[in-house]
């Protein structure tokens, strides 16, 4: 019974380090996406939302919406899309154009950047979770081999190094991401205070270029 034990612990031993491995693949892949897509969509700094604000405004000034729809379209950050967004229905009420400005930055970026963290957030949760199954597992083959007559003190080690490393791994691996996922949360945080800042101003501007602004 301790022979099959043995094997068995060492086969579901191996399955964890792998399963470990490729969580810790999927983590740092799912932490490089959602950085990637958080740099695409802010910007740098206040000053350098601004200058886009002033050429925005001008061209507004001079009552070409559709040039500065334009110029938005071809900036793929959060800020200019949604300015475009709020220039084509132009026509809706300050109060419900800025209503619906603010779904639509809801709904189309901070929703799917959520989803994205959720993939990090689960990865999280399941490293040291699939630890603490090898930790369980190397413990039963250790306590297998212990009720064997004589057990050998090296298979012993072995058993009981399975349940220690396997920890160590998923702890090694929740630990970056908890640190990771706190910063891209304060990136995020920084970007939705400079685009409800954008907003507010851009808002103000069309609604003085607009005839029920005058």
């Amino acid at each position: 019974m301790s022979i099959n034990i043995t094997g068995l612990t060492n086969i579901i031993g191996n399955v964890i380090y792998v399963v470990l491995g490729l969580i810790a693949l999927w983590g740092l892949f799912c932490v490089v996406m959602v950085w990637r897509r958080v740099a695409q969509l802010r910007f740098r700094d206040e000053q350098t939302q601004s200058e886009f604000l002033n050429q925005i405004e001008q061209m507004l000034s001079r009552g070409d919406f559709e040039g500065a729809a334009r110029v938005c379209e071809e900036d793929p950050r959060a800020m200019p899309q949604l300015a475009r967004l709020a220039i084509l229905n132009r026509a809706m009420g300050p109060q419900r154009l800025r209503q619906f400005v603010a779904e639509r930055f809801q709904r189309d970026v901070l929703s799917d950047l959520e989803y994205r963290l959720s993939w990090v957030q689960t990865v999280i949760k399941a490293a040291p979770m699939v630890g603490l199954l090898g930790t369980v597992v190397g413990m039963m083959g250790a306590f297998g081999k212990l009720a064997g007559k004589k057990p050998d003190p090296t298979m012993l080690a072995d058993d009981i190094s399975v349940a220690l490393i396997t920890t160590a791994l998923g702890l090694a691996i929740a630990i970056p991401l908890v640190l990771a996922l706190a910063s891209i949360n304060v990136r995020i945080r920084k970007m939705e205070d400079l685009v409800a800042l954008g907003l507010t101003r851009f808002l103000d501007s069309l609604r003085a270029v607009m005839p029920q602004g005058r």
